[in-house]
């Protein structure tokens, strides 16, 4: 199985709204649900990115709260 995650950054506060359109989403494969829910964790952790999801092989999404409480029993590394 494979599970995907995907972020976005923080837009700037100042940046005009062309900028801020054109800020990109990035995303990175992971072959197991722990490493997926361990970079995810870091990426909310370090409040850099904008949003964050996780899906896994079957196009299932967790974003937001549900990802927020996925995590909460996700004791990492």
């Amino acid at each position: 199985m494979s599970y995907r995650v995907i972020y976005k950054e923080t837009p700037l506060p100042r940046a005009t709204p062309a900028r801020r359109q054109a800020t990109m989403s990035s995303s990175e494969e992971f072959a197991t649900e722990h490493q997926a829910l361990g970079r995810a964790r870091e990426l909310l952790e370090t409040g850099q990115h904008h949003s964050v999801a996780m899906h896994d092989h079957s196009g299932n999404e967790l974003s937001g709260v549900r990802l927020q409480w996925r995590l909460g029993g996700f004791a990492g590394e």
